[in-house]
């Protein structure tokens, strides 16, 4: 072995383990493709008329409210997990001495969340109900992961708010700087129109009416407020850790039955309404995360966002001129030939350099490519924030699961909220809960000056693609606004 090889092995880049090599398989025809995403479309005409339709929920609320208690606990119920897996989640926990997050464990699966007993990264799970298939995002609650809160609301359809109703933790969520109320904008703001809030802990409070109800009727006027229907808005008190309420009928003896007598948390997830899904739209799939698979190739995950997909088809990645195959399409195990707007699933991908593969780059047709943009108008809505944007004021820009430094370029004009009419033209600067139309630009991450020029991103008009035109802004660590794209640019 020559010195370079020896360097090149004290690198350890070669895998450890033989990797199973799959053959190439070669990329289908066009006729081919045009016959599977027929099949596809008839299949999920069929399937929105069908009996079980599916929607996907993202899990939001303050630290520590029970996200993921209450949805390990809601797997369990609907036997998503079995009992051997149950005893190793508590055994596991308790000997870490920490066996209250055994529910938890099913969802936070990696060792760091399991020491500190918090949610960091999205978990994806499936549940299904009489009705629905529903693909849970599990969100972390705390203030330090909101960027990968955001990358899960992306590709949600409706919310389930947990929220703690022990004194003194409801409050600390909902008070200013509380998850509880930056979940709940951040997530209405990304398209999400539902929502279930489940009062959890109620166990702790002694089961009090008067508590449900004071939650209640703190939230009900903040959700109109954020843009939720009220006819779009349910509530149910639960208690996670016991079980409560979750998917049966309390016992008419239990003490929550002497005065709640509604629907439980699974007969309101059964009602959510599933959106239309833009099957014939351009095909556009947002890459969320990148991993290597069990076999040779490289897997991104994400959610379609309009169009259908079709394995064995060849994609554009953009930004850049690389092109993948698609290799297989699998959700939860399950391998599909299609997958349809709206879907959540993993890709195996061939044929491409994983460098190219980036978080935020987004697959499409060669045909159809999604634009490219570092400068474009928006229409935003400020939150509430305590120091005024001003024009040229450097922001972070959320776009699905990509974040790239920005600048507030112009201040077009301020809007009304109800009506969307122009108030006044070139304000100088943007107070809370105003509306307003932007101009926003790219800026280079690495130095400042007009020579840096910052690398487009791919992003469609929100009268074009709704999923591909919603943006968060964010700066010094909270979000301070939210909006869509109205004009490409530059």
């Amino acid at each position: 072995m020559n010195q370079s090889e020896l360097d090149i092995a004290g690198l350890n880049l070669n895998e450890e383990g033989p990797v199973e090599d799959v053959p190439e398989e070669p990329p289908k025809t066009p006729a081919a493709i045009e016959k599977l995403v027929e099949e596809a479309k008839a299949a999920l005409t069929a399937q929105e008329q069908g009996e079980k339709r599916s929607l996907s929920l993202v899990v939001i609320g303050h630290v520590d409210a029970g996200k993921s208690t209450l949805m390990g606990r809601l797997l369990y119920e609907l036997g998503r997990v079995d009992e051997k897996k149950r005893i190793a989640n508590e055994r596991g926990s308790s000997k870490m001495g920490k066996s209250s997050f055994s529910w938890a464990w099913e969802l936070d699966g990696t060792q760091e969340e399991r020491e500190r007993g918090i949610t960091m990264d999205i978990a994806l799970q499936t549940l299904v109900t009489p009705h629905r298939i529903i693909t849970i995002l599990d969100a972390p609650g705390h203030k330090d992961f909101i960027p990968n809160m955001i990358s899960g609301a992306s590709q949600a359809d409706s919310a389930l708010l947990v929220v703690d109703a022990a004194v003194g933790e409801f409050e600390a969520g909902f008070d200013r700087g509380g998850q509880t109320r930056e979940h709940l904008l951040l997530v209405r703001s990304l398209g999400v129109s539902q929502v279930i809030v489940a009062v959890n802990k109620l166990d702790q409070v002694s089961w009090s009416r008067a508590r449900y109800e004071e939650i209640c009727e703190l939230l009900k006027p903040f959700l109109v407020q954020s843009g939720f229907h009220p006819s779009k808005t349910r509530f149910v008190p639960v208690a996670a850790m016991e079980g409560v309420n979750l998917s049966r009928a309390e016992p008419t003896n239990s003490p929550l039955y002497e005065w709640y007598k509604g629907p439980t948390l699974v007969d309101l997830l059964d009602t959510l309404d599933p959106p239309t899904r833009d099957i014939n739209a351009p095909l556009r799939f947002p890459i969320s995360n990148v991993f290597k698979g069990q076999t040779s190739g490289i897997t991104v995950s994400g959610r379609v966002c309009g169009g259908i997909l079709v394995a064995g088809e060849r994609l554009r990645i953009v930004p850049g001129d690389e092109s993948a195959t698609v290799k297989a399409i699998d959700t939860d195990g399950d391998m599909l030939q299609w997958a349809g707007a709206g879907s959540n699933v993993n890709l195996t991908l061939t044929g491409v350099d994983p460098i190219s593969l980036n978080i935020g780059s987004v697959l499409c047709r060669p045909g159809q490519i999604v634009p490219l943009a570092s400068t474009f108008t928006a229409r935003i809505i400020v939150f509430d924030i305590q120091v005024p944007i001003t024009a040229g004021a450097s922001v972070e820009l959320f776009h699905h699961s990509r974040d790239v430094p920005a600048s507030i370029s112009r201040l077009i004009s301020v809007l009304d909220r109800s009506n969307g009419s122009v108030v006044k033209n070139k304000p100088r600067v943007l107070t809370k809960n105003m509306s307003a139309e932007v101009e926003i630009s790219l800026r280079n991450a690495t130095y400042s000056g007009p020579a840096s020029r910052a690398l487009p991103i791919p992003l469609e008009p929100f009268s074009v693609n709704k999923e591909m035109g919603r943006i968060l802004i964010r700066r010094g660590g909270e979000t301070i606004g939210a909006g869509v794209v109205t004009e490409l640019l530059a």
